[in-house]
C-alpha cells in the first residue's frame, strides 16, 4: 500500500510539474501583455515599451513612457485594500504629476457595485482625470473630499482613491520632475 501511494504521489507530482512547466511562459506573457494594456491606457502616446525598464520601489512600480527620449507619462502601479479584497490600479502621470488616466488592473470587488470601479466612466475614475492630487483633496465628497463615490460602494471608491493617492506618493517621492532639475 506505501508503495502504491508513493507511486500515485510520484505521478501526480510529476503531472503538476509539467502543467506549471508547460503553462508558465503563457501565463507571464498574458501578465506582461496586461500589464503593457493597462500602461498604453493611462499615459499620452508614447515610441518606448515602459514595461522593459520597470522601477520597483517600495509602495509600487514605475513605468516610464517617453516619445523621443523625453518623458511623456508615468504609470504607476499600486495596490491596496478594497471591500472585497485586494484593487490594484494603474495610475498615469503627466511629467507635472496631473492623474492622464485610470485602469483597474484586478480587483475582488462585488458584481454589480464595487465591480463597477472598472467602468471608465464610473465617478471616481472620471473625476481624478486632470486633476493634480497635491493640490486637489481627492477623496469621496462624504470624506469631504472633492469625487463623487459610486453609489452603494463607498468603500471601494475610497479604496480607488486611496490608491491613486498612494500612486501620486509614489510619483512625488522617485519620479524627477523639471521642477526638481531647475532647483538643482
Amino acid at each position: 500500500m506505501v508503495l502504491a501511494l508513493g507511486v500515485i504521489c510520484l505521478v501526480c507530482s510529476a503531472l503538476l510539474g509539467t502543467v506549471y512547466a508547460v503553462t508558465k511562459a503563457p501565463i507571464e506573457a498574458s501578465e506582461l501583455q496586461k500589464v503593457n494594456a493597462a500602461i498604453a491606457a493611462v499615459t499620452p502616446d508614447f515610441d518606448n515599451v515602459p514595461s522593459e525598464a520597470v522601477q520597483k520601489v517600495d509602495g509600487g512600480e514605475i513605468y516610464t513612457a517617453t516619445m523621443g527620449g523625453e518623458p511623456v507619462g508615468y504609470a504607476i502601479k499600486v495596490s491596496t485594500g478594497g471591500f472585497g479584497g485586494l484593487l490594484t490600479v494603474m495610475v498615469g502621470f503627466t511629467p507635472d504629476g496631473t492623474v492622464y488616466n485610470t485602469s483597474v488592473v484586478s480587483h475582488s470587488e462585488t458584481p454589480g457595485l464595487g465591480a463597477k470601479i472598472v467602468d471608465e466612466n464610473c465617478p471616481p475614475r472620471e473625476q481624478v482625470k486632470g486633476k493634480n492630487p497635491e493640490v486637489n483633496n481627492l477623496t469621496v465628497s462624504k470624506d469631504g473630499g472633492l469625487i463623487d463615490a459610486i453609489t452603494a460602494s463607498t468603500i471601494t471608491s475610497r479604496a480607488f482613491l486611496k490608491a491613486v493617492n498612494a500612486a501620486y506618493e509614489v510619483f512625488k517621492n522617485n519620479v524627477k520632475t523639471e521642477d526638481d532639475e531647475q532647483e538643482q
